[in-house]
């Protein structure tokens, strides 16, 4: 067992969390907040991957003596996909709206977020 894809993970994840802490730009914000979800897919691939493992499919194919990869690792990986296409389009669209509003997408200049 190799600890390679888990440290893959935390490195990208740190990557996009230095990335959100440093950015003065919504739309950068953004681009790092994918950046940490991408590494939950990377998590979850290692988490269910089986070394020579097969897909999960039963019905041709004697079970007696194969590994078989988990399938709700997978799914739970494309849940998480669709979930980070929406969260994205959701930052997003705030940030276009403040855009709007305040002409700018540094969040040090927004006037209503200064407390």
């Amino acid at each position: 067992m190799t600890y390679l894809p888990y440290a893959l993970s935390v490195w990208i994840f740190v990557c996009g969390l230095y990335g959100i802490v440093s950015s003065r730009n919504l739309i950068h914000i953004t681009v790092c907040v994918s950046v940490c979800q991408s590494a939950t897919y990377v998590l979850l691939l290692a988490i269910g991957y089986r070394k020579h493992g097969t897909a999960p499919i039963f019905s041709d194919m004697p079970t007696r003596g194969r590994t078989i990869v988990d399938p709700i690792v997978q799914s739970l990986t494309l849940t998480d996909i669709v979930v980070s296409v929406a969260v994205a389009a959701l930052l997003l669209t705030f940030a276009l709206k403040v855009f709007e509003h305040h002409h700018s997408l540094d969040p040090g200049e927004i006037a209503g977020l200064k407390g």
